[in-house]
């Protein structure tokens, strides 16, 4: 990956759970590892698990290593999105990585999804060209005003582009914060809902580390760095359209591991929303 696209790792500055994050429910069900750098969310049959960041961000990186529940998955998600409020509320913008379980065996699948104002239905489903549940991997997410960039492990998954023009489509103008929750879905997570969780297999855990962001962390009422000063890279010109190797990288993708998008979904959307007229080469 083109080096002005994105920061290195030791470039980002990271902290310690209690440094970035809060609970927000089930606290027993949370844990750390001996040296507090792994964190530990579980899922049984009474509740899940889940936590959030204490600032907000409006325009930035954003990235997590994940380790998904291993073995029999089936019905459960664990999520890891950005949203302008810790609930889902009408007029909520969104961000979303949802790791869809599976049964033993079966490859995990990964819902990404994009809400303006309260409205979604932005799906994409990509399979993985690994497994997820052997080793961590890196989940990011680059969000300026020109595009909104979905990565695994660097590699960009989708493209979410601004026409720059107001639009109901592209979440620009609220800041977010960042969550991260394992719940169970066996209603619909798992061939629409056919295949539900043995709860003989919980507890279900899911694992995280080396939380890093780079970004600008909301001040009322206005922080100065979500201005187009350009003043960071995440603003800057090589950050608003995919580098050459990137594009690379994103074709291959698109070739081999979308299995769902919405846009071309022409039973759903007999007229295709807006943008996805907007081309993510640009």
């Amino acid at each position: 990956m083109a080096a002005s696209c994105i920061p290195s790792e030791s470039a980002i500055s990271k902290g310690s759970f209690e440094d970035n994050f809060s609970i927000m429910w089930s606290e027993e069900h949370f844990k750390t590892s001996e040296d507090g750098q792994i964190w530990y969310l579980s899922l049984d049959k009474e509740t899940g698990c889940g936590f959030q960041t204490k600032q907000r961000y409006r325009f930035g990186w954003f990235s997590m290593k994940l380790k998904l529940v291993g073995g029999d998955s089936a019905g459960v998600v664990t999520a890891y999105y950005m949203c302008t409020e810790n609930g889902a509320g009408p007029t909520r913008d969104e961000l979303d990585f949802e790791f869809l379980g599976n049964r033993t065996g079966q490859p995990y699948l990964i819902q990404t999804n994009v809400y303006k104002n309260g409205t979604g239905g932005r799906e994409m489903r990509h399979m993985l060209w690994f497994d997820p549940t052997e080793d961590f991997h890196t989940y990011s997410i680059l969000w300026n005003n020109h595009q909104i960039v979905f990565f695994v492990d660097r590699v960009p998954i989708r493209v979410h582009k601004n026409n720059g023009e107001e639009n109901n489509f592209f979440p620009n103008e609220k800041p977010m914060y960042l969550f991260s929750s394992i719940w169970n879905a066996d209603d619909w997570a798992t061939r629409g809902g056919l295949e539900k969780t043995d709860w003989k297999k919980a507890p279900f855990v899911s694992s995280y580390k080396d939380f890093s962001v780079d970004g600008c962390q909301w001040e009322d009422p206005y922080p100065a760095c979500v201005s187009t000063t350009t003043k960071n890279w995440w603003d800057q010109y090589q950050a608003w359209h995919l580098s050459d190797s990137q594009k690379m990288d994103y074709a291959w993708v698109q070739r081999n591991l979308v299995i769902y998008d919405y846009c071309k979904d022409i039973e759903r959307y007999p007229t295709l929303p807006v943008e996805c007229s907007l081309s993510p080469w640009a």
